[in-house]
């Protein structure tokens, strides 16, 4: 196990466009603001959704897609440097109009309707993805 302290650096607080891709938009946000450290919580609602489920015996993401309005019950995520590059892995759970939950990491493809977002910017605590030869993911290097 290994862990470090880290000090929120700055918080930034908006939304993004009505019809862009959710995935999209993070990315953007944390590279143009280049941070290499942080978490990130979005609530709103999705008129499609792409997410994944990581399937540990042949080390590949399967993916799952719903065509339909959902609602974002759960939106979060971590920041880390991948490649030297801000890279966010985010988890996603939403609902459909009969109130039944899905879930899974979150993948391009995912249209917004409204979503309001906080990220947590870390400042200098850069945390580096490396790949981990046990899971075959990009774990952090702690």
């Amino acid at each position: 196990m290994g862990y470090k302290e880290v000090t929120p650096k700055r918080r930034l607080m908006g939304r993004f466009p009505h019809g862009s891709d959710l995935l999209q938009e993070i990315n953007k946000v944390i590279t143009e603001e280049n941070i290499l450290s942080g978490e990130v919580r979005i609530i709103g609602a999705v008129t499609k959704a792409v997410f994944g489920y990581y399937d540990s015996e042949s080390k590949n993401y399967i993916y799952i897609s719903k065509d339909e309005h959902m609602e974002i019950l759960n939106c979060i995520g971590n920041i880390s440097a991948k490649d030297g590059k801000p890279f966010p892995h985010v988890h996603i759970t939403l609902a459909d109009k009969n109130g039944n939950a899905y879930g899974g990491h979150l993948m391009e493809g995912t249209k917004v309707f409204a979503a309001e977002f906080v990220i947590v910017d870390y400042g200098d605590s850069k945390l580096e993805r490396v790949y981990d030869e046990t899971t075959g993911l990009q774990l952090w290097d702690i």
